[in-house]
């Protein structure tokens, strides 16, 4: 075939190839979140993955797959085809889960391509209504005197609302049993009914309980209190040094076109940057963390470093 032709076709092909990634995307687009509906994975996806199919004009479609410690949903979108339409609300357990778990079949920061940051939270501690300790300090006291009495629910092993109460453990000197569950919803369930006595679950998820007085704050995670929960104490008030927060993000997998990344990372900063969105997210006590796809994995590095030295330190296991 003469070079002319050669050529005109690779122009073509190259016309019609730039004509693709501009008409990105054009069918719905999957958002897997590793919970159970009603958690904050699931109420940020919701939130999130509402405004950027509008934006989008694509529908994206919320995928609920629990179990597995987050790992079970995790691994969906690391063997899904990167194409562009598969996506992963990432959490704090997919940065504890890479020291927790030592045989995972993946690794995040390698299997998985980002996207770009939501909002960072801090967690509450927090006791069913009629438990009777009324401050972290009366807590601590109530733990020492009835050792391995205390039931903590969490939203999974190797959540960051497993891994706070597994510091604090460490860091009060207590006891607690571990009673994991496939997201925040069904434990808080619990809670509320108390059929166990405390979870340091992400604000978004247990906020409306609290301000419903279906539950009762103790402390926030973080270093300072929260401007959300202004009257209620720092845990590090109690507990000197005592910190942790959760944090959420958006990640596809390797090998997705650069393209489809960079029009979903524009419309996510878009998102966050919307004062509707702001007010919705201030309301759930999160701080927006906009930025490129690289800052945002910087910060899960970052994260997953820190959490590692949490994991060994707490001996906190799989389960």
């Amino acid at each position: 075939m003469p070079a002319r032709f050669i050529g005109a076709l690779l122009l073509l092909g190259s016309v019609f190839g730039a004509q693709a990634q501009g008409d990105y995307p054009t069918k719905p687009i999957r958002f897997i979140v590793p919970y159970t509906p009603a958690g904050t994975t699931d109420i940020l996806a919701r939130l999130v993955g509402q405004y950027l199919g509008t934006k989008l004009g694509q529908t994206v479609v919320i995928e609920n797959r629990p179990g597995g410690g987050n790992n079970i949903g995790t691994e969906m979108v690391v063997r899904a085809p990167a194409d562009g339409y598969t996506m992963l609300l990432v959490n704090p357990a997919n940065a504890i889960n890479a020291t927790l778990y030592p045989n995972l079949g993946f690794n995040v920061l390698n299997d998985l391509a980002p996207v770009g940051g939501i909002i960072r939270v801090p967690n509450v501690m927090t006791v069913t209504k009629n438990f009777p300790a009324k401050t972290v300090a009366e807590f601590i006291d109530y733990a020492k005197k009835n050792p391995d009495k205390v039931n903590m629910a969490s939203s999974g092993s190797g959540t960051s609302v497993h891994l706070s109460g597994e510091i604090f453990k460490s860091m009060a000197g207590i006891q607690m049993k571990h009673i994991p569950y496939k997201g925040a919803g069904p434990a808080t369930v619990d809670l509320i009914a108390g059929q166990v006595d405390v979870i340091f679950d992400n604000m978004p998820s247990i906020i409306a309980h609290i301000r419903s007085g279906a539950v009762r704050p103790l402390g926030v995670t973080t270093a300072q209190r929260s401007p959300t929960l202004p009257d209620v104490p720092a845990i590090a008030e109690t507990v000197p040094g005592y910190e942790a927060s959760a944090w959420f993000g958006i990640a596809m997998p390797k090998g997705t076109p650069p393209a489809a990344i960079a029009r979903m990372n524009r419309e996510l900063n878009a998102a966050l940057a919307d004062p509707e969105m702001k007010v919705k997210l201030a309301n759930l006590g999160g701080v927006p963390i906009p930025g490129t796809p690289e800052e945002f994995w910087a910060l899960h590095r970052m994260e997953t470093d820190k959490w590692s030295k949490a994991v060994k330190e707490s001996g906190a296991k799989a389960e």
